[in-house]
């Protein structure tokens, strides 16, 4: 990591912080993903109002994205992580307390809006914090908190969940998220407010926050990311229930922990490559692994088939969300960055929500096996935008997209 060399205490103060209240955040997140769902069926919920429950999770996410990428820019980044923060050490301590369907479902929606909050004030706040030149690398190596809290979380609480029982479980999962506001707040946004101070602009004059959706810039990288997201909430939505159909000997858990692991290994590289090379080429490519991902699932009969799907979706992932977040950097002011980001990556979490209703709508028709066979069209769909629709044009697009041209929406 020679890029450390290169930044300034300030810059290495602010990163490293920011990346333990991350490591916090996604391990307090992530303990209840394997066992919140027993919580909701030992305290009397049936199948559907489990899903319910864990459903309502979105509603946060979608309703607030929006509203907290406007108030990234125009109040605080740093505000913005610390409710991301305060959220998912909070609602632990709710899902404690009550045991009725209707107050879980309003927790759980609750809960949704931790990761609205954080992603896109962490997301922000790195850039921030980086050299332009390096950062993609940057972005890179700060997003490796992801697939390790996703590594840690579940196997810390599935764990506590089976040794001491959920009390503990839920103490602990809001301890950790307390933790992550703790460290959250002694970051600080010199950086921001030097950059806006050379480019600050006329509020009458900035574009309005949801015209800024139709813009070529954005438009493009949100609707590949509709499209990935609906392929992903297939996935996770879908893939216990296609395993046990298919009657393969293979626990899901390995399958998402492979995942894992080849995520965090493109995500060491990806970066630093990426400053080098243009993002538009590495974009294409973890296209492309999804592609083959949704490929081998739909055709695999054996686990070694569902291994190898796994680390082309992990690889897949793994490079896509940190260069989209890198692409989205790079076609942004400072002044605009969090709403931005928040557009775009809205993309992926509208897809996500809509999977298990919308594509899960197919299931009695098409089976578990039919719907992965839809997932390749959706991730080919996907590609085939990204490839044709992300410049000025089409000759414009595919040159971006295969690493020959630079990027004609990049902020200069």
């Amino acid at each position: 990591m020679n890029v450390l060399k290169t930044l300034t205490p300030a810059q290495k103060k602010n990163l490293a912080v920011l990346a333990i209240s991350g490591l916090l955040f996604w391990t307090s997140l992530t303990t209840l993903l394997p066992t919140l769902p027993a919580y909701i069926s030992d305290v009397g919920g049936s199948k559907h109002q489990v899903g319910l429950v864990m459903g309502s999770f979105a509603i946060g996410l979608l309703l607030f994205r929006a509203q907290l990428g406007q108030l990234s820019d125009q109040r605080s980044r740093k505000l913005v992580v610390m409710i991301g923060t305060f959220v998912v050490g909070t609602a632990p301590l709710g899902y404690l307390s009550v045991d009725s369907i209707p107050l879980l479902m309003a927790f759980r929606a609750f809960h949704g809006i931790s990761i609205a909050a954080f992603t896109t004030g962490y997301s922000t706040l790195v850039v921030d914090w980086s050299p332009p030149e390096k950062r993609g690398e940057l972005i890179g190596y700060m997003s490796l908190v992801v697939p390790v809290g996703l590594a840690l979380g579940p196997a810390l609480g599935g764990y506590l969940q089976v040794s001491v029982g959920y009390e503990v479980l839920f103490m602990t999962s809001a301890t950790l998220g307390y933790l992550g506001l703790l460290f959250a707040s002694q970051v600080t946004e010199a950086g921001k407010k030097q950059v806006e101070e050379k480019e600050r602009e006329d509020t009458s004059q900035q574009a309005a926050f949801w015209t800024m959706l139709l813009s070529p810039r954005i438009r493009t990288p949100a609707m590949v990311l509709f499209m990935v997201g609906l392929v992903f909430g297939t996935l996770t939505t879908f893939l216990p229930l296609y395993v046990r159909e298919l009657g393969i000997d293979l626990n899901p858990g390995l399958y998402y922990t492979t995942s894992a692991i080849a995520s965090f290994a493109m995500r060491i590289f990806i970066g630093k490559a990426s400053d080098q090379f243009g993002r538009g080429i590495f974009i294409t490519m973890s296209l492309t692994l999804y592609v083959v991902a949704m490929f081998l699932l739909a055709t695999a009969n054996t686990p070694i088939e569902f291994l190898v799907a796994a680390i082309a979706q992990g690889a897949g992932g793994g490079t896509l969300i940190p260069m989209m977040i890198a692409l989205m950097s790079d076609r942004s002011t400072t002044s605009e960055r969090g709403r931005i980001y928040a557009l775009s990556i809205g993309g992926f979490d509208l897809g996500i929500a809509l999977a298990g209703p919308g594509i899960g709508s197919f299931a009695e028709i098409l089976g578990y096996r039919g719907l992965f066979q839809l997932g390749v069209s959706l991730a080919l769909v996907a590609l085939l935008i990204f490839i044709t629709r992300s410049s000025k044009s089409i000759a414009h697009s595919f040159r971006f997209a295969t690493g020959r041209e630079k990027d004609v929406y990049a902020v200069k």
